[in-house]
């Protein structure tokens, strides 16, 4: 602890008072400390020499438990910060803190206790000097974070490779699920580590992917019934891969997009329930009674809506039912 001067005869003197007590505790000094120790000069003169240090550049600012630590700033961060008021450093070392995640101005509000308008005014400044940018969180599309300006924010502020401009890349992820499974139908059996050194080499992209984003391209090729899962016995045609390792191959029996179920008529009929037999309406008279007042649309879609569109025979309406009883057994 650096010993107390002499009682100070002006704002250069309480500067280096300051300074000289920073050099002191170099990790940090506590506003208690730094009150105990200038007790012999006066608030107006300890206040005229922080807000001078700060407009120089020279000290910083930061709040640790609710007490507020004093340091002095590094020669080449002295340029960097000279003419920030208290209000802009505490407001940048707040983001500061936060690092590659950053931080939203409610959080910042929180944290230094300072208003909204000082808060506002900070950023405009600290932005200006590009000390700090403005992200968009992915997570909160209406909510912007800020941070260190030279620093990349992190996958869970942009949403990683499968996002661009936070929105989710649906054709991206087309695209990498139609090689990833070009690959595994190549080659039979494949690891996700040989399917992402595949991929990578291929040169679809220049994102940088890591293998929990192919692993996640793969699980929806396993839920879209295109591939499937198997742990490798490390013989036959697992000879290739190291035993009890996970690896994939196409599907032996592939979901169909369409079936003999949905292309018969009275799967999408609006009056499915209302039709028997022999009632009013049925396949037999291919007739609705009348359209609802409320139902009724342009004259040619009512004229659509009244004719029943189920025209098969008994015989090709019993034999596409025979067809989709089969189908549906194989996907089973």
């Amino acid at each position: 602890m650096a010993p107390a001067g002499p009682p100070p005869g002006g704002v250069g003197a309480a500067v280096n008072r300051l300074l000289d007590l920073c050099r002191a505790n170099p990790n940090g000094l506590q506003q208690s400390v730094m009150e105990q120790e200038m007790k012999d000069v006066s608030l107006d003169l300890v206040t005229a020499a922080i807000n001078a240090l700060l407009g120089k550049g020279q000290l910083q600012l930061f709040q640790q438990g609710g007490s507020l630590v004093y340091k002095e700033a590094k020669r080449e961060e002295s340029v960097k910060f000279k003419g920030l008021s208290s209000e802009d450093m505490l407001v940048y070392q707040c983001i500061q803190q936060s690092a590659n995640q950053g931080i939203w101005t409610m959080d910042v509000k929180r944290k230094t206790n300072l208003q909204q308008p000082q808060i506002t005014k900070a950023i405009k400044n600290l932005e200006t000097r590009n000390l700090i940018k403005a992200v968009k969180s992915v997570e909160h599309k209406s909510r912007k974070v800020y941070m260190l300006f030279e620093l990349e924010p992190s996958r869970d502020v942009t949403g990683g490779a499968f996002y661009t401009e936070q929105e989710f890349d649906v054709e991206f992820i087309s695209v990498l699920k139609h090689q990833c499974l070009h690959f595994i139908l190549k080659q039979g059996y494949a690891t996700l580590e040989t399917i992402a050194d595949a991929v990578r080499k291929s040169g679809i992209t220049k994102e940088e992917l890591r293998l929990q984003d192919f692993k996640q391209i793969l699980d929806m090729l396993v839920l879209d019934g295109e591939i499937e899962e198997e742990v490798s016995s490390g013989v036959g045609a697992h000879v290739a891969i190291p035993a009890d390792t996970l690896c994939y191959k196409g599907a032996r029996s592939r979901i169909q997009e369409s079936s003999a179920f949905t292309s018969i008529p009275c799967g999408v009929c609006p009056v499915l329930h209302e039709c028997t037999d022999d009632g009013v309406i049925s396949p037999k008279t291919k007739e609705r009674p009348g359209l609802l007042e409320e139902e009724a649309g342009p004259p040619a879609q009512s004229v659509n809506l009244l004719r029943c569109t189920t025209t098969w025979s008994k015989v090709s309406l019993h034999s596409m039912i025979v067809d989709a009883v089969q189908v549906f057994t194989v996907v089973l």
